[in-house]
């Protein structure tokens, strides 16, 4: 961003804190237009052509709304990394609130994933597409409906899962962050151990896909253009990545407890 750009924001982000003038809340709305659409094109992973890209726009420019009602320029946060939170939350709540994922179909994501880490424990590599599908008694082209279908029911992220498991010593956020409990640095380097041992093992196109998301951050898109292959298929590969690296995360898991 140019020091001119960067200056108009502080500006607008001042004025607003004195005033609370709807007019300037509408500039920031435009100032940011961009980040909205950043949030929604990174979780188009989750959907591929089955939501459109401009309705998560729309859900997320509520988010980003929020975001500007509640942030405390006092506090010194960067706008960008709160609203990215407000904006993501705003889209995946819309989508939830449409409830289209029936049990049914959370219980077959359940077996999908089951079926991965039995598999994959059982054979000592990555299993294939038709040994998952195998093993779940329905066709390749079956399975490939069935992942993107659950990439859209669970909203699948290693994030995500990282966060959920906070309790078992698989803290995200201390990935990065010194500890001064011995047992804390061991869990963190054997996370950080597994999740490179996990990435590295896993089938060449699910490894870029993992490495283009979350370490380049780039949008389904982006990743689309770079592979030359779909975007619906580029989701599908995201999921089977992330129930591999799970079903590694699982094992660990089960060692700390």
């Amino acid at each position: 961003m140019s020091a001119s750009a960067l200056q108009r924001q502080q500006d607008l982000w001042k004025k607003y804190s004195e005033t609370r003038d709807p007019a300037i809340k509408e500039q920031l709305i435009v100032e940011y237009a961009d980040l909205v659409k950043y949030v929604a094109g990174r979780l188009s992973i989750y959907f591929g052509s089955n939501v459109e890209y401009d309705d998560l726009v729309g859900y997320g420019v509520f988010g980003l709304i929020d975001a500007i009602d509640k942030f405390d320029l006092s506090k010194k946060v960067k706008f960008e990394t709160y609203a990215s939170l407000r904006i993501r939350g705003a889209v995946i709540d819309s989508i939830r609130e449409q409830d289209w994922a029936p049990r049914s179909l959370r219980k077959k994501g359940k077996e999908l994933e089951k079926a991965y880490f039995e598999l994959e424990n059982q054979l000592g590599h990555s299993a294939t597409d038709q040994e998952v599908a195998d093993r779940l008694g329905i066709s390749s082209d079956d399975l490939n409906k069935l992942l993107q279908e659950v990439n859209m029911s669970q909203m699948i992220s290693l994030e995500d899962y990282l966060e959920q498991n906070h309790e078992a010593g698989l803290d995200p956020l201390s990935l990065d962050r010194d500890t001064s409990q011995p047992e804390q640095r061991m869990e963190v380097v054997e996370l950080k151990e597994t999740l490179a041992d996990a990435i590295d093992k896993l089938p060449e196109k699910e490894r870029t896909v993992v490495t283009l998301y979350y370490y380049e951050e780039l949008t389904l898109k982006e990743i689309s253009m770079i592979m030359k292959v779909s975007e619906s298929r580029i989701s599908q590969l995201h999921t089977k990545a992330i129930m591999r690296m799970r079903g590694r995360l699982e094992r660990l898991k089960s060692a700390i407890l």
